[in-house]
């Protein structure tokens, strides 16, 4: 038996040596961030040395890392297909808290002429696609507005705790109603021009926002000199200006860039100037249909830590409004697990 084999196993040497061995599919790479990233956004008028209008924000907001999406994010992203290109996909959820008081808050019978106290709570479940050249964000808020936002509560405890005075005029706040809104934005990024060490590119964002709490179209623009630009698409913020993205995904140690940048938005409805939606007998004013935001700052990040800084001129939102362009600053803090 063993004469017969080796024959064949001299004949059919030449064959095996032409199979291919058996390919091993190496795993895929884990995801750089795989427990996604946090970023905590404050922006307060206290920075720019003012205590009026749009008077303090705050936002937790989570990104997944680029990933499976759960079922109904998946049903949405696939719908977007129609709109945008491939890209990777992220979605994370976001909780909101904003307060609105006119310039006299020591009044307890607020100026009529002047903007209302308001309160706003609200989360928020986002989808995002990178395509790597633009970033597309689909976001859906929900909340309320009213006193059960606690505007009262948050501004007059603080002050407490920081030994200031306390507003006087939240008697006369908007009252409480539902708040909805849907909001789609597209930023561009430009390819970067490299002067020696030194990168420059440039943003340019489309955003359009439907829902009670705002419905305005706004197309604006960022140019940013630094280096590492490619880790993100601008500085974070919170609505409704210009918000960049709230993950980054670096491909250096060390990144850091200077911006300035702008936007423009044609506002159709905004209840925190125009009122309560479904009642009229509510504090309101009669806002301008057109808002400006000018913005500058920087952006560093190092590892898993990014932090960015923006100062912000908003143009007169109101007829009647005193003090001209409101200024406050935004500090925002990006940690990636």
């Amino acid at each position: 038996m063993r004469h017969l084999l080796l024959p064949l196993l001299l004949l059919a040497g030449p064959a095996l040596a032409q199979v291919p061995p058996l390919a091993v599919v190496p795993p895929p790479a884990p995801a750089p961030d795989p427990r996604g990233s946090f970023t905590f956004n404050y922006e307060n008028d206290t920075l720019a040395g003012t205590d009026r209008y749009y008077t303090s924000g705050v936002q937790l907001a989570w990104r997944s890392p680029s990933t499976e999406l759960p079922g109904l994010l998946r049903f949405l992203d696939g719908q977007l297909d129609a709109l945008i290109g491939p890209g990777e996909v992220r979605w994370g959820f976001g909780l909101g808290h904003a307060i609105y008081t006119p310039r006299d808050t020591l009044s307890r019978i607020p100026d009529p002429t002047d903007r209302p106290y308001a309160g706003h709570l609200y989360g928020a479940l986002v989808l995002q696609r990178d395509e790597g050249f633009a970033l597309s964000t689909l976001e859906l808020q929900a909340g309320v507005v009213g006193p059960s936002a606690l505007g009262e509560f948050v501004q007059n405890n603080v002050h407490d705790l920081i030994r200031d005075y306390s507003a006087n005029g939240w008697s006369r706040q908007l009252k409480d109603e539902p708040a909805l809104n849907m909001v789609f934005e597209r930023t561009m990024r430009t390819p970067a021009l490299r002067v020696g060490g030194i990168e420059i590119d440039l943003l340019p964002s489309a955003t359009f926002a439907l829902g009670t709490v705002s419905t305005y179209a706004g197309a604006g623009a960022t140019l940013r000199i630094g280096n590492g630009l490619e880790a993100d698409y601008g500085a974070p913020r919170i609505r409704p200006a210009l918000v960049g993205s709230a993950f980054f995904q670096p491909r250096q140690e060390f990144g850091w860039y200077g911006f300035v940048g702008g936007q423009g938005r044609a506002v159709l409805r905004d209840v925190f100037l125009d009122g309560n939606t479904w009642r009229n007998d509510g504090p309101s004013v009669d806002k301008r249909p057109f808002v400006g935001d000018l913005s500058a700052g920087f952006v560093v990040h190092w590892r898993g830590f990014r932090l960015a800084y923006s100062q912000v001129m908003r143009t007169e939102e109101f007829y009647g409004q005193r003090g001209g362009a409101q200024s406050f600053g935004s500090l925002a803090l990006t940690a990636r697990f």
